[in-house]
């Protein structure tokens, strides 16, 4: 019996964010010369430690892309495979089983979302899904059923930062927690902030805050519950891996992510299997503090 394979379209492309490449090569394969000029140089340089199609995903295939520079699409489509390429970004409707917005302009979100969550397509909507509460309840609002909606840090699901590989409970209780990421807080505090919950489900509730910026680094201290104090700080042009440091009673532990092949990899799984079993992979009152505590570090 042969099974066919989930069809998704991919939106694309926001400034320095190279996710329409590397989603679709991890589904699709690619072309090994053309990637070395997808401009992001990162993404030719871990796709290349992996083997296809054993370590790629295999149950679906980016079939449609659209982006806002049809040259822009097709050299995208050539680099990844990608069959068909649409003029306007609604044509993919009809066409594919599911949408990857992979695009981290946050603002335009909504607009990209709404006629397919109108017309009952999944979608994984690309980190940080809004800037403000207001703007990702106008969203949830639109969703026809519990998993249509899919979004993440994909840092949530990195194995350098998942729940099942720490032994947190040998730190006894927690006393601090810092999170530290390269680049701005809008886009990319989101990657710490979410697998810092993640591995904190406990941490209570916020009870206050206190935000700190300078040229480059903005720093939100909140204090919850149960944890006297999480710090995230975005680094600016600082280049670091994304670090969370955990200071415990008993022991500290410093936790670093480099692999975001594997990331990238378990996150789009999720979202697979959301459309499989119609299960939803978020919780949305996480999502909201998630979206609160963006919103309480902004400018």
């Amino acid at each position: 019996m042969t099974f066919r394979k989930i069809k998704l379209g991919i939106i694309g492309l926001s400034e320095g964010n190279g996710h329409p490449y590397s989603w679709s090569a991890i589904f699709n394969g690619y072309d090994h010369f053309l990637m070395e000029e997808c401009g992001f140089p990162v993404i030719p340089r871990y796709l290349e430690k992996q083997r296809f199609p054993m370590d790629f995903i295999q149950g679906a295939v980016v079939s449609h892309i659209w982006t806002q520079s049809n040259n822009l699409s097709e050299k995208i489509a050539k680099t990844c495979y990608i069959k068909n390429i649409v003029s306007n970004f609604q044509d993919l409707i009809g066409e594919v089983d599911g949408i990857l917005l992979a695009r981290d302009d946050a603002n335009n979100h909504y607009n990209f979302c709404k006629p397919f969550l109108e017309n009952g397509l999944p979608i994984y909507i690309d980190k940080p899904f809004a800037l403000s509460i207001t703007e990702a309840e106008k969203i949830l609002n639109l969703s026809k059923y519990d998993s249509q909606i899919f979004t993440c840090s994909a840092l949530k699901y990195a194995k350098e930062f998942s729940p099942e590989n720490i032994l947190i409970d040998q730190l006894g209780k927690i006393l601090y927690v810092e999170g530290k990421i390269a680049k701005d807080w809008n886009k990319y505090a989101i990657h710490i902030i979410e697998p810092i919950l993640n591995l904190f489900p406990n941490r209570g509730e916020l009870l206050s805050y206190e935000k700190k910026s300078n040229q480059f680094t903005r720093t939100l201290n909140l204090k919850f519950s149960n944890i006297k104090t999480i710090k995230i700080t975005t680094m600016g042009p600082i280049n670091i891996n994304p670090k969370i440091i955990i200071r415990g009673e008993r022991n500290n532990l410093e936790l670093e992510f480099k692999d975001s092949f594997n990331a990238f990899k378990n996150a789009l799984n999720q979202f697979l299997g959301s459309i499989i079993d119609k299960k939803s992979r978020i919780c949305k009152n996480n999502l909201l503090e998630i979206t609160k505590i963006i919103e309480l570090g902004k400018s």
